[in-house]
């Protein structure tokens, strides 16, 4: 799990310039044991109305195709 952990992380920070590009950024809260990864927007990404696009088809995308385990990625 610690490894998985590490890959997820390491997916984040390559998607994190592109969020704070626009104003935002990203958290990582918690990886549960079933493989849902919570994260938390912030700044310009926390209000947006195209946050959830950006969650699923940006952040969850991309987590997906780095480390397969990832079930889904949802906001907390």
């Amino acid at each position: 799990m610690e490894e998985i952990i590490k890959k997820i992380e390491k997916s984040i920070e390559e998607v994190r310039p592109y969020l704070q590009a626009d104003g935002g950024d990203i958290a990582l809260v918690e990886v549960t044991p079933d493989f849902v990864v919570k994260v938390k927007l912030k700044g310009a990404c926390g209000s947006c109305p195209f946050s959830i696009q950006t969650l699923k088809l940006g952040v969850e995308d991309k987590l997906k195709r780095d480390v397969p385990e990832v079930k889904e990625v949802v906001s907390v």
